[in-house]
């Protein structure tokens, strides 16, 4: 399958989890923790099988690491060169609160780095698609539009998004090299989707979050021409180590 066609697979399974999601969505629903205290709902669960399901169908020789199935050893995982990265539910505290801020995450890495991904918004009807080989695009209302950064040097305002549901006390410090700041909230993977679009001129993310949140927005963001640092400059990589955390992280449309 050439990575057009793939890609396009990613979106119509996307679409297939964010159906089985806003299902769950319209209704009351239980709420569960797991060991580290993040939530988790049925429709993580349901998005889980089915995208689980469909990339088993679509690509049975590539491995999958999910959120909801992380349970894989680094011994095996090291061995991996090209995987599946996926998020059911990225955002599930904005599910929970009902704010339609979550999204559907899908990426394949390829040697640490992501080359495709979907970021897919059920509530919104907003979907973000990548891949390294035929570029970044925003879908809503059946509508696409492809999405190619353009550079804004660091005077003037400067919009800058953030976590709604995780607010680091070192951005504060991170955000005093600029002069005239505007914070733009949002939750999950929608940030990294805003700089790729221009809505936001950056996001700081000085606080925790794991490979699943980030790789397909990750994918997104830089195929569009946004750059993904950690907060040295480096290139923020994936499957690099037996910890699923990532180190803080910059996604910029800034110039140096």
């Amino acid at each position: 399958m050439n990575d057009t066609d793939l890609l396009e697979e990613l979106v119509a399974l996307s679409r297939l989890a964010g159906e089985e999601i806003m299902q769950i969505y319209a209704k009351d629903f239980a709420v569960d923790y797991k060991s580290d205290d993040s939530p988790v709902t049925d429709a993580d669960l349901a998005a889980n099988r089915v995208i689980t399901a469909g990339l088993q169908r679509l690509t049975p020789n590539i491995p999958i690491l999910s959120e909801e199935s992380a349970d894989i050893s680094w011994q095996e995982r090291q061995t991996w060169q090209r995987y599946w990265l996926v998020d059911p539910i990225d955002g599930t505290k904005e599910f929970i609160k009902k704010n339609g801020e979550f999204t559907v995450n899908i990426a394949l890495i390829e040697n640490g780095t992501p080359t495709m991904g979907v970021v897919y918004a059920p509530a919104l009807n907003t979907c973000y698609l990548a891949a390294k080989a035929i570029g970044a695009f925003r879908e809503c209302d059946e509508a696409r539009i492809e999405l190619k950064v353009t550079r804004k040097n660091k005077q003037g305002k400067i919009k800058v998004v953030g976590s709604r549901s995780h607010p680091s006390p070192e951005l504060a410090d991170y955000l005093a090299q600029f002069d005239d700041v505007e914070m733009v909230p949002k939750g999950s993977s929608l940030k990294l989707c805003l700089v790729a679009e221009g809505e936001a001129d950056i996001y700081p993310r000085l606080g925790p979050t794991s490979e699943w949140d980030t790789g397909a927005g990750h994918a997104v963001a830089e195929i569009a021409g946004a750059t993904v640092t950690q907060h040295d400059g480096s290139p923020l990589k994936y499957n690099q180590k037996e910890s699923y955390l990532n180190p803080y992280f910059i996604v910029s449309r800034l110039d140096d």
